[in-house]
């Protein structure tokens, strides 16, 4: 048995603003399933506080002249421990974990997160008396990249593991912050923190941790490169031993099209019919045409350029002329918002845009839908296809990232072998998207070809009990 502390700026379901957190709520509880000592370590955001029974509180430490409590609390659904590191003049504000209620990056990050990290550093050197020390300590994202660095120092340590959840966010800051949080100057190096000239929190997990995953196989290649990279590829390659990919798994309690209480109709692969009725109960409640025969095509993302919204737009003059129902549910960008928005007031019989997020229709959605669009631009993981192929709606994705590790493309050999369960893009770009949507709607029109699909994506094993050995196997080499 390994104690773990598991580090992260968010998880499931006490802060979320991402897939992080339903990483950092599920993989816990798997590891812990599988004969895992867990710590999970969380800030104490006012959010986090409201949703807990605190159990017990403790004055412990003080960093930068600011008092620190550690609130001890369960995961909720769990008998995962989780510390809260207690620190109001970095966690106790309104707005979310990282923004401010306007959405602007709250201009002291590196104050906070850096308290996060000193005190997950002292817990692992069991120095807050809380009767208990790690064997590994794995750390999730730039938030809690300062850790395998601190770590470093130490002659006596546990070892480090840290996962990139995405590239694209670093913890960049200027070089008088490093001075200012008072880290020790042989960490100032282009080795170490210091990334043309500034200070980079994400560094810290890259040079420093024993062993680094990203959250899919294809996307820990695609890193290596200065497309995915951003800057840091070079400092990858030099890692390369030590760095590898490991699929996220999804909650397949929450995901379960068998059990799952937000449905009309409850189905599974051998009852696969029933799956229709949630289409017409979608269709009557968005008043859409209420016609089981009619393919719809479901999305529920976050609006944003990644997420493929550019070649989707450009594609809706000619995608919506085909008998189909669009069903789009999410928030993000403010011109894309408006964009769709205008599409679904002009074909208000082929698109529907629900602004916002609402966890019941994102899963009806799911239930309702028999294609599910994710064109992204570049998707570490996604989770959003996963849950998609355990409920039968096939994925249109890009070949990207998690993306390309989890839906093979429905052409002939596939299909003939058994492996098809989704649409892969030819590139990214609307001619491709509309390509593959055309390509799924021939698909559509032979029931006996779509069941098959359907069933294959459904058979595919994304709980988190493979994920965990994976991880439970990596410490194992930490360790040693």
């Amino acid at each position: 048995m390994n104690k773990v502390l598991y580090i992260s700026s968010e998880a499931y379901p006490l802060i979320k603003t991402g897939g992080l957190a339903d990483v950092a709520g599920s993989l816990p509880i798997a590891l812990q399933k599988n004969a895992q000592d867990v710590r999970l370590l969380l800030p104490a955001y006012p959010e986090v506080l409201r949703n807990i029974n605190k159990s017990k509180i403790r004055t412990v430490s003080s960093y930068y002249s600011q008092p620190v409590n550690i609130i001890e609390t369960r995961l909720p659904g769990s008998k995962v421990i989780v510390w809260l590191v207690d620190c109001p003049a970095a966690f106790n504000r309104p707005g979310g974990p990282y923004t401010d209620g306007h959405g602007q990056i709250w201009d002291d990050n590196a104050f906070r997160f850096a308290i996060f990290c000193h005190a997950a550093v002292d817990i692992a050197l069991n120095k807050l008396q809380l009767d208990w020390q790690p064997d590994v300590v794995h750390c999730n994202d730039w938030q809690t990249g300062l850790v395998p660095a601190l770590l470093h120092l130490q002659p006596q340590r546990p070892a480090t593991i840290f996962t990139i959840h995405n590239m694209a966010y670093q913890g960049i800051f200027d070089q008088q912050t490093f001075f200012d949080l008072h880290l020790p100057v042989e960490l100032w190096h282009m080795d170490g923190l210091e990334f043309h000239n500034q200070l980079s929190f994400i560094k810290g997990g890259l040079a420093y941790a024993d062993k680094i995953t990203t959250v899919s196989p294809h996307y820990a290649t695609e890193i290596l490169s200065p497309e995915f990279g951003y800057g840091l590829d070079g400092l990858l390659r030099s890692r390369i031993k030590n760095l590898s990919g490991i699929i996220n798994g999804i909650d397949d309690k929450h995901w379960n099209p068998g059990t799952d209480e937000h449905l009309k109709q409850k189905y599974n692969r051998r009852s696969l019919d029933k799956k229709l009725l949630n289409k017409t109960d979608l269709q009557q409640e968005l008043t859409l045409a209420v016609d089981a025969s009619i393919p719809m095509i479901g999305m529920v993302s976050r609006l944003v350029e990644q997420k493929g919204l550019d070649i989707i737009l450009l594609a809706l003059s000619s995608l919506l002329t085909h008998p189909i129902q669009l069903v789009i549910l999410g928030t993000g960008e403010t011109h894309y918002e408006l964009q769709l928005a205008e599409w679904a007031q002009n074909y208000p019989d082929h698109l529907k845009i629900i602004i916002g997020y609402n966890e019941s229709l994102a899963h009806r959605i799911e239930a309702a839908s028999d294609m599910y669009l994710m064109p992204s631009t570049f998707e570490p993981c996604g989770l959003n296809q996963l849950y998609s192929l355990r409920y039968g709606n096939l994925p249109i994705v890009t070949h990207v990232g998690g993306l390309a590790d989890t839906v093979t493309d429905a052409n002939q050999e596939n299909i003939a072998n058994g492996t098809a369960n989704g649409f892969v893009l030819e590139e990214q770009s609307a001619a491709a998207l509309l390509a593959s949507i055309e390509q799924a709607l021939v698909l559509y029109q032979q029931p006996k070809i779509w069941r098959q699909l359907q069933i294959n994506a459904m058979s595919g094993d994304f709980s988190w009990q493979t994920s965990a050995e994976r991880y439970i196997e990596l410490y194992q080499q930490a360790l040693e």
